[in-house]
This record gives structure tokens, C-alpha cells and sequence, in this order.
């Protein structure tokens, strides 16, 4: 049957002569592999559109049986490609797409995943500069979209108010844990075992107020404070995205990709 779905484009490889093979993710169906028959000819019109990092309507001849479907057409909603280039704004780009690819599964629909990767498409068109802190709101709201949420109001241990112990014993740092996900206050009773990392007060409050924060402007922070939080965010995601195990669709993109 014919479909047509909004669609971000993950990946894109090299088929035969002019064609290529595209991973999406789709609003209706989840991540679909797709072919595009001429699409690397300098004639294909469509061809263009199916880049990474592009946001499409895309029309789809679909086949329940198919690993690989049809693409036809395409019309752009939504491009970080026709910006000014941008190092920044490209490496940003591709860790989203990246992370996308591991953390959805082979046409199971996930409505919400796709609205925050479209969201954090839509901010990279338009913020100018500082695109870091765009991956930080990105992976953080990523983990709780996969259900794995940290806590921030309370102590992973203890279950204590953190705000109110911060400003009670005049703490300056916070322990991150990472299973079960959140923050946890110093002194408290740790499981043997588990990830713990010191994570400054500052940066819990960055974390805090990127959690807040919907469709306003996301908050500043020193680039160190934000580069940190970043590198913490993909750390804890990674560790659960480890344990998912849907890994079909990606094996048969790379199989093709050698052929």
C-alpha cells in the first residue's frame, strides 16, 4: 500500500549503481529501512531530500513482509543541511541521529521519540551559535522517553527533599548514580557495585533547569559545565541502551552497506 509518513532521515549508504538505502524514523511506523531506485543521480529530484538530518514527508510503497521498503517521493519540512556550516552544529547532529538509530526499534512506532528528535532538529535550524547545550536537552530528555528517567528531586537512597538537604547542610557536589538513575546525596547508604560519580552542585542545577525547560530558550552554562553534562547524560544513556536488544534492522543495513 501506499503511505505517506513524516520522516527524520538517520542514515544514508551507497546501493549499486545510483541508488541508496535510507534509514528513517517515521511518525506512524518507527525506524524503516528504505530504497531510493536513482537517488544518487544528479537528475533525482527526491534524491537530495533523503540526507541525514533532514525532516520529510516521505511516500512509501509499504509491504508488511519487506526488511526494505520503496521510497517514491519526498517533500522537505525541515533542514540543519541549508543552514551556514557549522563543525558545531553537524557534530551535535550526527550524536542525535546516532543515538536515534540504537534507541528505536525496527517499525515500532514511538510518537514521542520522534517529536523531541524533530524538536532538536528544529532548535539546531535555529539557534546561531551554542549547540552544545541543544545535545544536553536532547539526551536528557532521550532517557526519560526510554523510560529510564533519573531522579532529580529526590535521593536515590534516601528519598530526601535534595533541594531542602542542599540548603540544609550546605552541600557543594551531589553523587550521580547510575542504576537506579539519579542524584543522591553524599553520606548516604550505597549498593556495592553501583556507578557513582561526584557531579558539582552547579551542574545538577544546569540538569535541573534543562528538565524544566519545554519550548524556551534552553539555559546558559560555562562551556566545561556543559560539555560535562553532556558526556554524564551519554554515559548513563548508553549504559541502558546497551540492554536493549533489537539489533535486526541495523545488521541488515550493514550487510548491505558491504556488499
Amino acid at each position: 500500500m501506499i503511505v505517506k509518513t513524516r520522516a527524520v532521515v538517520l542514515r544514508d549508504i551507497k546501493y549499486r549503481d545510483q541508488s541508496k538505502i535510507c534509514l528513517l524514523l517515521t511518525r506512524e511506523y518507527g525506524q524503516v529501512s528504505v530504497i531510493l531506485k536513482g537517488g544518487r543521480s544528479a537528475k533525482s529530484r527526491t534524491g537530495p531530500l533523503f540526507s541525514p538530518g533532514n525532516v520529510i514527508d516521505a511516500v512509501l510503497y509499504k509491504k508488511g513482509n519487506r526488511d526494505i521498503q520503496l521510497a517514491s517521493d519526498a517533500s522537505l519540512v525541515l533542514s540543519p543541511l541549508s543552514e551556514s556550516p557549522d563543525l558545531e552544529r553537524f557534530s551535535v547532529l550526527y550524536r542525535v541521529l546516532d543515538l536515534v538509530r540504537y534507541a528505536s526499534a525496527h517499525e515500532e512506532k514511538n510518537v514521542p521519540l520522534f517529536n523531541i528528535v524533530a524538536s532538536a532538529i528544529y532548535r539546531l535550524c535555529t539557534a546561531i551559535d551554542n549547540f552544545q547545550p541543544i545535545l544536553a536537552w536532547f539526551l536528557l530528555r532521550l532517557v526519560g522517553v526510554l523510560g529510564f528517567t533519573p531522579s532529580l528531586e529526590r535521593c536515590v537512597f534516601s528519598n530526601h527533599d535534595l533541594l531542602a538537604d542542599i540548603e540544609e547542610m550546605k552541600l557543594r557536589e551531589l553523587l550521580f548514580v547510575h542504576d537506579p538513575g539519579g542524584f543522591a546525596l553524599p553520606g548516604t547508604a550505597i549498593v556495592n557495585g553501583v556507578s557513582i560519580l561526584s557531579v558539582p552542585l552547579s551542574r545538577y542545577r544546569f540538569i535541573r533547569t534543562l528538565a524544566a525547560t519545554g519550548n524556551a530558550p534552553l539555559p546558559d552554562a560555562p562551556p566545561d559545565e556543559v560539555a560535562a553534562v553532556c558526556n554524564l547524560l551519554q554515559d548513563y544513556c548508553s549504559r541502558h541502551l546497551d540492554r536493549m536488544p533489537h539489533r535486526k534492522h541495523l545488521d541488515i543495513l550493514s550487510r548491505l552497506a558491504s556488499a
